[in-house]
């Protein structure tokens, strides 16, 4: 391993620095969000409008976003998307009202629609076969670390100089982000620094590249169908983690907002070891009981589904710290299964087709997203935020079943190479 050389270590930290920085952006407004209700007048409700309006552009935004990366390649526009994403944060720090505040959440989930497909498509080029599920775990684990740093952060910028600053500051960030994107990145076989060797072994086991990518051969896989349902039942999860628990720790479980600022990155500290326990349990059950790469990761899904007891069960925790450790329990589910389905994503679909069909297969998570985001809105202040939550688990069981029905490989056949 060590022989054929690191480059593309280097370029997934890269891709783990981006997605660190683009998941703070995000959660600065669920963080920040019991000043809304203070300061700018939200209720409940309205709060999950300025939501629901990132999720929805966000949703509808990735298709795009992903065609053009297989089209144009990730240096260009991941660097043109970060400058764009930074100016939308920054204008958030300008917003007078939730409608004000809606507007510029849209233009940062149209801008920020492309960082998935960018993940995923650099993990598939830069890496070979076996190494995706590590890949990917990697640079989906940036989610979770910039949502757990972002409340101590922020909260400690908002308490001192103001909520506007917080915001001003991650988008000044964005923009130096798209700066070093452009500088640094390059793909495989654009890198001046790739060695031959590093080169070979990041192509063994993997189908060279078409010129386009074919939207058609996405749309038209029976398999694709089993992924877009897993997304959209699966995404609501982390929609709620990271735009409700300030709220339900705040305004339900008591919590100042000093206690949530110290005690709320330990949910997405579970998050982040989901991603990279999924990421290394897939290899392992695919070698330990000889599975095929496809079964190994719906097994890690699966795993993931069945640890989603934790926000399930959140009504029996007897205080705020018991509560905040179901919901770490969560996000290790949910991340454990949500770099898995990444990981698939190679092994389904042809090189060029990557970023295309998580655009598209994102889409339908980010619909899922927001219509529970509407449904918590409309909900959480009358029954409560308690079955909400216990929706998770069915909804993540049903998924791991749907793509055990749709993608698991059966004994004698296999899955096409990526």
């Amino acid at each position: 391993m060590m022989s054929v050389g690191k480059l593309r270590w280097k370029m997934l930290a890269l891709m783990l620095a981006g997605t660190i920085l683009i998941y703070v952006e995000r959660n600065v407004l669920g963080a920040l969000a019991p000043f809304f209700k203070k300061d700018l007048g939200f209720t409940t409700e309205t709060y999950s409008y300025v939501v629901a309006s990132f999720q929805i552009v966000y949703s509808f935004a990735q298709p795009a976003a992903g065609f053009l990366t297989d089209l144009i390649g990730p240096r260009i526009g991941y660097a043109v998307a970060a400058l764009v994403w930074g100016l939308a944060a920054a204008l958030h720090a300008f917003s007078s009202g939730w409608v004000s505040m809606a507007s510029f959440r849209a233009l940062l989930g149209l801008s920020e629609a492309v960082a998935i497909p960018t993940g995923t498509k650099v993990s598939t080029v830069w890496f070979p076969a076996r190494e995706r599920s590590i890949a990917t775990g990697w640079f989906n684990s940036g989610s979770s670390i910039g949502a757990a740093i972002t409340p101590p952060l922020v909260i400690a910028v908002a308490l001192n100089y103001g909520w506007r600053p917080a915001f001003f500051i991650a988008g000044v960030l964005g923009v130096v982000m798209g700066g070093v994107w452009y500088w640094l990145y390059r793909d495989p076989q654009n890198h001046p620094g790739l060695s031959e060797s590093e080169r070979k072994y990041i192509e063994d086991g993997q189908t060279p590249v078409a010129a386009k990518p074919n939207v058609l051969a996405v749309v038209s896989q029976p398999k694709f169908l089993g992924i877009i349902i897993a997304r959209f039942l699966t995404e609501p999860a982390w929609q709620s983690f990271q735009y409700f628990i300030p709220l339900y720790m705040v305004g339900v479980r008591g919590m100042d907002i000093k206690q949530f600022a110290f005690f709320g990155w330990l949910t997405f500290a579970g998050s982040d070891l989901g991603c990279l326990v999924g990421g290394y349990l897939a290899p392992f059950l695919q070698g330990r009981f000889k599975l095929h790469i496809v079964n190994a990761r719906l097994a890690v899904i699966t795993i993931g589904a069945c640890c989603m007891i934790g926000p399930a069960l959140i009504s029996f925790a007897v205080d705020p710290i018991t509560a905040i450790l179901c919901f770490a329990l969560g996000g290790f589910a949910h991340q454990m299964l949500s770099s898995m389905m990444y990981a698939l994503m190679g092994d389904v679909f042809a090189k060029p087709d990557i970023a295309t069909a998580t655009g598209i297969a994102g889409m339908f998570g980010y619909i899922g997203g927001a219509l529970f985001t509407l449904l918590v809105g409309a909900l959480a202040d009358t029954i409560g935020y308690n079955p909400l939550f216990a929706l998770l688990l069915l909804f993540d069981l049903v998924a791991a079943a749907t793509l055990w029905a749709f993608i698991g490989v059966r004994k004698g056949a296999a899955a096409a190479p990526a």
